[in-house]
C-alpha cells in the first residue's frame, strides 16, 4: 500500500486499449524487431513467407516478387488465393479479417497448413499496419476479389471483380516513411534470401524483378515497359531440384573440398521433417545455415545444437573404431569437427516455438534429441559407404586437433613472455593515455610512412595507432598456431587484449573501435581485404558487435586560393568543381613540390579557373594536419562501419583469389578483365 499522501491520477483513463492494428504502429520492435532497414525487409519475408507456405503445402510452384519504383513491393503466388467469404468469429470477410486483424491465418489450428513459417498468423496485417497502404488481390472461386487499405484500415469492403480460371494471392505495398526513418530495399540482401527460400523448397520456381529504375509511370500504366526501358529492368529466377544439396554446392562454390559429394539425410520422426546437408573444405571457419519451417534462425537453436552433438560424437566412434586416431586416449573437440565445416540443417514441424517475432532462435526442446538421432543414423551410415570421403573428413579433423594444440602450445609459449596479457605491447604500438575501452580507438595503418603522420596527427588521449610491419599472411592457407607466431598478425591479437582461439575473452578488449586504414589503390584494397578476412575467421564476435571499422580517406584534395577542399568519390570532385563554376574544364597535369610534406614531389592537375587537383595515391602523402582533418577527426572524418556481411563478403573474395582452387580464380580474371581502367604492372 502507497505511503505518498499526494493525490494519485492513475485510474482507468491511465489505462490505454490499442484496437485493431493500434498496438503495431505504436510498438513496431515487438513485431518486426525494430524499424531499422532489417525491419523494413522483415515486411517483404513477411509476405514472401507467406507464400512460401502455400508452397511448402502442395499449392503452389510459381512465385514472383517485384520491387516497383517508388519503395513499392509486390508480391504475387498461384497458391489457393485467401478465402473471401465472411468469417464466423469477425462476421467480415476472411480477407478483410486476415489483412487487419492480428492473430489471424490459417497457422494455428484446423486444416491450413500442417506446418508454416508465419507461426504467429501476424504476418500480413502487420505489413498492412507499417504501410502507407495495401492492395489485396485474390484468384479463386472463379472470381478476382480485392480490397484496399491505408495504415491498416479497410478503405472499403472487398470487391469482387472479373471472371478468372487462375488461383492465387498478390500483394501490394508501400512501406509507411512515418514508421521507417529510412526506406532502402537491398537488391542483394532480397535475392539471398529469394535465393535461400528456393533452396530449402523443392520444386518452386521463384521470379525476382527489380524496376526501380523506371519512374513511377510504370506503375500508373500498369506495368507496361517501354523497349527503350528493358534494359534498365533485372530480372532472376530460382529453381532447384537438388533443394539443400544444391545449397551447400552453392555455399562451397570456388573452395577446395574434402568430400566431393555433399552428404544429405532426409528422415521425419514423430511429424518433424529432418533434412542435413553438409560438406567440408579445406577452409578454417565454420559455416552453418539453420532453418525451421523455411524461416532462417540466425541464432540457432535445438536443432543446431542437436546436429552438433550427433556431428562430434559420430565422427569421434567411427575414427577411434577404424583407427584413424592414434592416441586412443584422445578425442576430437567439438570445435575440431566444425572448422571447414559448411552445413544447412532446416527442420519442418507442426509448432515451432521461435523466440521473439523475428524468429532468430528455435526453442523446441523435443527437436534437439530427433535432429541428433537422425544426424548420428543417417551420418554413420554414410561414413561406412564412403570409406575414402570418411578417411578424408576425419584426416581434415584430426589435421585441425593438431593446429590447436600446437596454437595452444605457441600461445602458452608467448603468454610466459608476457605478451599476449598486455604486459608487454607491441613496440610500434604508440598507445592512447585513455583506458575506457568505449572511447579509445586502435587505427591499424598501412606503412611506417603513413604511421608516422597518423601518430603526429592523432588525439593521443583516445586514438592508438600500430603500423602494420611485414606482410600480412594469407590467412585461407594458415592454421591457428602460424597465426599466433605471425610477426604481422600477433602484434594486433596482443593490441586488442582478448586473445585468441579457446582462451579469447571479449570483456578483455581493449579499443572500442579498430580502424582499418589502407591507401585508397589496389595494394591498400588487398590489405583491407586480408585484414577482415582475419577479423572474421577469428573474431567473429568483435565484426558482429560492431567494433571493426575502415577509415575512409579523401581521394583528392582540391584548392583554389586559401580555400581547401576534400574529396572523397569522383562525384564529389565534380560536385566541388561545379561550385566552382569550373566542372568540365580541361585538366594540365604538373609536379610539384609538398613544402609541408618534407619537400616531396607530388602529381597534381591545374585547371584553367586557377584550381589545384591533387590525387592522393597514399596516407602517406598527407601530412599530420590533413590527415586529422580528414581521416581522424571525429566531428569530420567518415568510416564505414563493418558488419557480418561486409566481412563474408571479403571472405568469399579472398577464398576466390587468394585460394587453392584455380579455375573459380580464371574465371572471375575473364569476366572482369575488360572492366578495369587502370593497371598498375
Amino acid at each position: 500500500m502507497s505511503k505518498n499522501n499526494k493525490k494519485s491520477s492513475y485510474g482507468a483513463k491511465s489505462i490505454q486499449v490499442l484496437e485493431g492494428l493500434d498496438p503495431v504502429r505504436k510498438r513496431p520492435g515487438m513485431y518486426i524487431g525494430g524499424t531499422s532497414l532489417e525491419g523494413l525487409h522483415h515486411l517483404v519475408w513477411e509476405v514472401v513467407n507467406n507464400s512460401i507456405d502455400e508452397a511448402m503445402a502442395g499449392y503452389c510452384d510459381d512465385i514472383k516478387v517485384e520491387l516497383l519504383p517508388n519503395n513499392i513491393i509486390q508480391v504475387t503466388d498461384n497458391g489457393r488465393g485467401i478465402p473471401v467469404e465472411k468469417h464466423a468469429q469477425t462476421k467480415k470477410s476472411t480477407l478483410e479479417t486476415v489483412l487487419t486483424v492480428l492473430h489471424a491465418g490459417g497457422k494455428f489450428e484446423g486444416d491450413g497448413y500442417k506446418v508454416s513459417g508465419g507461426l504467429h498468423g501476424v504476418g500480413v496485417s502487420v505489413v498492412n499496419a507499417l504501410s502507407v497502404w495495401t492492395k489485396a488481390e485474390v484468384y479463386r472461386d472463379g472470381f478476382v476479389w480485392r480490397q484496399e487499405y491505408k495504415r491498416g484500415e479497410r478503405k472499403s469492403a472487398v470487391k469482387k471483380g472479373e471472371r478468372t480460371k487462375e488461383t492465387g494471392t498478390k500483394i501490394t505495398f508501400q512501406a509507411d516513411p512515418q514508421i521507417f526513418p529510412k526506406i532502402e530495399y537491398s537488391w542483394k540482401k532480397i535475392l539471398d534470401y529469394v535465393r535461400q527460400q528456393a533452396y530449402l523448397t523443392k520444386g518452386v520456381k521463384i521470379i525476382l524483378e527489380d524496376y526501380r529504375k523506371l519512374d513511377d509511370d510504370f506503375v500508373k500504366n500498369g506495368g507496361k515497359i517501354k523497349k527503350e526501358d528493358v534494359y534498365r529492368v533485372r530480372k532472376y529466377g530460382f529453381y532447384f531440384d537438388g533443394g539443400i544439396v544444391s545449397f551447400v554446392n552453392y555455399l562451397n562454390r570456388g573452395k577446395e573440398v574434402r568430400n566431393k559429394k555433399p552428404v544429405y539425410i532426409d528422415k521425419e520422426v514423430d511429424d518433424v521433417q529432418v533434412e542435413i546437408s553438409l560438406q567440408y573444405t579445406s577452409g578454417f571457419k565454420e559455416h552453418i545455415y539453420s532453418f525451421a519451417n523455411n524461416i532462417y534462425t540466425v541464432e540457432g537453436g535445438m536443432h543446431v545444437s542437436g546436429f552438433r552433438t550427433a556431428l562430434t560424437r559420430v565422427l569421434n566412434t567411427y575414427a577411434k573404431k577404424n583407427n584413424l586416431i592414434k592416441n586412443k586416449e584422445s578425442s576430437l573437440t567439438s570445435d575440431d569437427v566444425r572448422e571447414g565445416l559448411t552445413t544447412v540443417v532446416s527442420v519442418k514441424l507442426k509448432e515451432p516455438q521461435f523466440e521473439g517475432q523475428t524468429k532468430a532462435k528455435l526453442g523446441n526442446s523435443e527437436v534437439k534429441g530427433i535432429v541428433s538421432a537422425v544426424m548420428a543414423e543417417g551420418f554413420a551410415e554414410y561414413l561406412e559407404n564412403n570409406p575414402k570421403d570418411a578417411k578424408e573428413i576425419i584426416g581434415k579433423c584430426v589435421l585441425t586437433a593438431k593446429a590447436r594444440i600446437a596454437a595452444r602450445a605457441a600461445k602458452d609459449a608467448v603468454v610466459r613472455k608476457g605478451a599476449l596479457e598486455g604486459m608487454t605491447l607491441p613496440g610500434k604500438l604508440a598507445d592512447c593515455s585513455s583506458r575506457k575501452m568505449e572511447e579509445s580507438e586502435l587505427y591499424i595503418v598501412e606503412g611506417d610512412s603513413a604511421g608516422g603522420s597518423a601518430k603526429q596527427g592523432r588525439n593521443r588521449r583516445f586514438q592508438a595507432i600500430l603500423p602494420l610491419r611485414g606482410k600480412l599472411v594469407n590467412v585461407e592457407k594458415t592454421t591457428l598456431d602460424k597465426v599466433v607466431k605471425s610477426d604481422t598478425l600477433k602484434p594486433i591479437i596482443i593490441a586488442l587484449g582478448v586473445g585468441i582461439g579457446e582462451s579469447m575473452n571479449l570483456e578483455k578488449l581493449r579499443y572500442g573501435k579498430i580502424i582499418i586504414m589502407a591507401d585508397a589503390d589496389v595494394d591498400g584494397s588487398h590489405i583491407r581485404t586480408l585484414l577482415l578476412t582475419f577479423f572474421y575467421r577469428y573474431f567473429e564476435q568483435l565484426v558482429k558487435d560492431g567494433h571493426i571499422y575502415v577509415a575512409q580517406p579523401p581521394l583528392y584534395q582540391i584548392k583554389k586560393g586559401k580555400q581547401v577542399f576534400y574529396a572523397y568519390t569522383d562525384k564529389d570532385k565534380e560536385d566541388i568543381l561545379k561550385k566552382l563554376g569550373v566542372a568540365g574544364v580541361e585538366e594540365a597535369e604538373v609536379v610539384e613540390t609538398d613544402e609541408d610534406n618534407g619537400g616531396e614531389k607530388i602529381e597534381t592537375k591545374k585547371t584553367k579557373g586557377g584550381i589545384n587537383i591533387q590525387r592522393y595515391k597514399g596516407l602517406g602523402e598527407m601530412n599530420p594536419e590533413q590527415l586529422w582533418q580528414t581521416t581522424m577527426d571525429p566531428d569530420n572524418r567518415k568510416m564505414l562501419q563493418i558488419d557480418i556481411d561486409d566481412a563474408e563478403a571479403a571472405d568469399k573474395t579472398f577464398t576466390l583469389l587468394m585460394g587453392s582452387e584455380v579455375e573459380p580464380r580464371r574465371r572471375f580474371i575473364q569476366t572482369h578483365a575488360k572492366s578495369v581502367k587502370n593497371l598498375d604492372i
